[in-house]
C-alpha cells in the first residue's frame, strides 16, 4: 500500500491533540489526518507566518474541525513554559501529545538558553513540555505521549561528558544523539508511568525515510554535497511525507499500540512503508543511560515531572 488514505484513522471525536512542528512535512500530514478523523488539534509552531497558512490547509481538508495554532520556540524554556500554560488555560483536556518536531544535522549553534541547538530543540524542549504538560495528560483518560524519534538513533551515542558538543562537534553525530535521547526518555517516560499505575502510555515513532523540507532547506542540511545527495535520495528513495507521518499517527491512535512500543515503515531497513512494531538498537534500551539521561535533563530544564500513583491521587 502506497497511498496515505487507505490507512484508515480511528474515529477521534472528542479527542485533544497537541502537535509540535506542525506548520509543515510531517507535522502537518499529522495535524491533517488527525483533524480529518474529528479529533480538536493544537498546531504549535515557530514561526507565525508558516503556521497561518498551515493552519488555512488544515482547515480545508477539514472544514468541520476545531484546529487552533499555538506559538511555540522549542530552543527557548521560556517560549515552553508560556506555550504550556496557555495549553492548561485553554484545555480541560489533552489525550495526545505529538513530540513531532525538529532540526536535523544544521552547524552548531548555540540556543538562548545556552544549549547547543539540535539536543535542545530535538530533545530538551520536548522533555520540558511534557514535563509542564503531564498533570493534564494523565488526568485525561486513555492518553498518549508520542515521541518521533528517526531511524538515525542508530548512529547516536550520548556523550554525557560533552551532551552539547562544546569540545567536539559533528552534526549528524550530534543529530543521532538527539534522536536516540527521544527514544530513551520515551521508554523511560513508559517505565515511571507504569510504576505509577497509570493509563496514560509512551509511544515512539519514526517516519523511516521521508521526503520533507527538514532535508533540503530551512534550517536542515542546505549546502555542498549533501544537499545534492539528499535531494537525489528523495526522488529516489524517500516515501511521502504523509507516508511518513503514518508511524506516528499509528503510534497515537491504533488499539493495537504498546505501551513504550516503538513504530515505523515495514519495509526493508524501515525506510518505507506501512506502519508497525519495530526494534531500537541495544543503546536505546539502556535503562541507567535513559535516567541518567532523565535526570541531566530535569537539572538542564528546571523542569520536574508530576508522576503520582493514578490510583492514590
Amino acid at each position: 500500500m502506497t497511498d496515505p488514505n487507505e490507512y484508515t484513522v480511528p474515529d477521534q471525536t472528542g479527542r485533544t491533540a497537541l502537535v509540535t512542528g506542525a506548520n509543515s512535512g510531517l507535522g502537518l500530514q499529522t495535524a491533517t489526518r488527525l483533524a480529518r478523523a474529528g479529533a480538536t488539534v493544537i498546531m504549535a509552531c515557530r514561526n507565525p507566518d508558516k503556521a497561518a497558512t498551515a493552519l488555512d490547509e488544515v482547515r480545508r481538508a477539514a472544514p468541520d474541525a476545531t484546529v487552533t495554532t499555538l506559538p511555540l520556540d522549542l530552543a527557548s524554556l521560556d517560549s515552553v513554559s508560556e506555550a504550556a500554560e496557555r495549553v492548561r488555560a485553554d484545555h480541560d483536556r489533552l489525550d495526545l501529545l505529538i513530540n513531532n518536531a525538529g532540526v536535523m544535522a544544521i552547524p552548531r549553534g548555540v540556543t538562548v538558553d545556552g544549549f547547543e541547538t539540535q539536543f535542545a530543540t530535538n530533545h530538551l524542549g520536548h522533555f520540558a513540555l511534557t514535563a509542564h504538560l503531564m498533570d493534564l495528560v494523565m488526568a485525561t483518560p486513555h492518553s498518549r505521549v508520542v515521541n518521533v524519534s528517526s531511524n538515525a538513533h542508530k548512529m547516536g551515542r550520548m556523550r554525557f561528558d560533552d551532551l552539547m558538543g562544546e569540545r567536539r562537534y559533528e552534526r549528524w553525530s550530534a543529530y543521532g544523539q538527539s534522536k536516540l535521547a527521544n527514544l530513551l526518555f520515551s521508554f523511560e517516560l513508559q517505565r515511571r508511568l507504569t510504576a505509577a499505575a497509570s493509563g496514560t502510555i509512551a509511544v515512539a515513532a519514526h517516519p523511516g525515510w521521508s521526503a520533507t523540507h527538514l532535508q533540503t532547506s530551512g534550517r536542515g542540511v542546505t549546502e555542498g554535497p549533501w544537499l545534492k545527495a539528499t535531494e537525489l535520495a528523495n526522488r529516489v528513495i524517500a516515501q511521502s511525507d504523509a507516508m511518513g507521518a503514518l508511524p506516528t499517527i499509528h503510534a497515537a491512535t491504533s488499539a493495537d499500540v504498546i505501551a513504550g512500543g516503538f513504530y515505523g515503515p515495514d519495509g526493508p531497513l524501515e525506510v518505507r512503508g506501512m506502519p508497525t512494531q519495530v526494534n531500537p538498537n541495544a543503546r536505546a534500551k539502556d535503562p541507567a543511560a535513559a535516567r541518567e539521561l532523565w535526570g541531566r535533563s530535569e537539572e538542564l530544564t528546571g523542569v520536574r515531572f508530576a508522576i503520582h500513583d493514578a490510583a492514590t491521587g
